[in-house]
């Protein structure tokens, strides 16, 4: 969780009377819900994102390989 969200929680659980606490502890708790799960995709596609950059290594790498395969061959072919 971030923390902003935290020290705001901690503000709210210590200076704020019973009846304050209550009102604004569930919103509070659920913007800190939605904050740790954007965390958790964000974490999700930067993983992903980064198999993805490797994959595309590999596929140029194997495309280079393949060119140079099919001109040694039309070399061979034309003499």
């Amino acid at each position: 969780m971030s923390e902003p969200l935290e020290t705001l929680a901690e503000i709210i659980d210590t200076k704020l009377p019973g009846h304050h606490r209550a009102v604004l502890m569930k919103p509070l708790e659920e913007a800190m819900l939605a904050t740790s799960r954007r965390k958790q995709i964000m974490d999700l596609l930067h993983e992903a994102l980064g198999q993805l950059r490797l994959d595309l290594k590999y596929i140029m790498f194997d495309l280079e390989a393949t060119r140079r395969e099919r001109d040694e061959y039309k070399q061979k072919l034309e003499k």
